[in-house]
């Protein structure tokens, strides 16, 4: 394939997306990191020779990498160049587990922090196929954090009912199934996790400390309980740079 015509298909992939054209080159850059195209300690193409490759200002190309170096993902150094630094921190990814027991497992050096907390709150039964909302849900926003990386921010709605029944300190040391599960007199009947694709809004982008419009992965979880009762809803954003979902599809 000619240079001229790997130049056309990224101008014309950038240009067919509402996203900034620095954030879609800083995702394509940090792709080439990853899969190795931009080895570690290598050093990338200048500005400029980016800037024709791609068919954008050469402005454009220094906001991507902009991203990319607040990253830690590369260094640049005056007068020698950009090198390569270090590829995406795989220790960090985020298994997104698909069995009850896997949903039920507190990360191994997560820290959960809660951001706010508000009782008495109210939930559309209109946004629900499962389950019959309750009268009135404790709603928790929580950010999890590893080493100090936030990967995750959820909203967790949990039946006001249940509050006399959940240990305090459950709600920022545990996953949000966990605080339903085995809890006396409750019976979880129905649990469902529905994931869905999409991209990061200013407040989730300055939470996850990611890029406005940066993929992310929503992931909701319900858990009904034998009488119908919608006791739990928690609505999480994964960054999309730190999650992965591995499933075993043969025993």
């Amino acid at each position: 394939m000619s240079e001229a015509t790997i130049k056309s298909q990224t101008a014309s992939a950038l240009e067919k997306s509402a996203v900034a054209r620095y954030i879609q080159l800083a995702s394509m850059f940090r792709k080439w990191v990853e899969n190795g195209q931009w080895p570690v300690g290598s050093q990338i193409p200048t500005v400029g020779m980016l800037a024709k490759e791609c068919g954008v200002a050469g402005m454009t190309i220094r906001q991507a990498l902009d991203i990319l170096e607040k990253e830690g993902l590369i260094e640049r150094f005056r007068a020698k160049g950009t090198f390569v630094r270090q590829k995406p921190r795989r220790e960090l990814w985020c298994e997104v587990q698909t069995d009850w027991n896997g949903l039920l497992m507190s990360r191994i050096d997560a820290d959960i922090s809660i951001l706010s907390d508000v009782a008495n709150q109210t939930l559309d039964q209109s946004g629900f196929d499962v389950g019959t909302v309750v009268p009135a849900y404790r709603h928790l926003r929580r950010l999890h954090r590893r080493s100090g990386v936030p990967f995750l921010v959820a909203d967790v709605f949990v039946d006001e009912g249940l509050r006399g029944l959940i240990p305090e300190e459950n709600f920022s040391k545990t996953t949000a199934m966990r605080l339903v599960a085995d809890l006396p007199g409750v019976k979880i009947a129905d649990a469902r996790q529905i994931l869905t694709i999409d991209s990061a809004d200013l407040e989730t982008a300055t939470l996850l400390d990611i890029a406005l419009s940066d993929p992310i992965a929503k992931v909701q979880r319900l858990a009904v309980d034998e009488n119908g009762k919608l006791l739990l809803v928690a609505n999480g954003l994964y960054r999309g740079d730190m999650v992965r979902i591995d499933m075993k599809l043969i025993k």
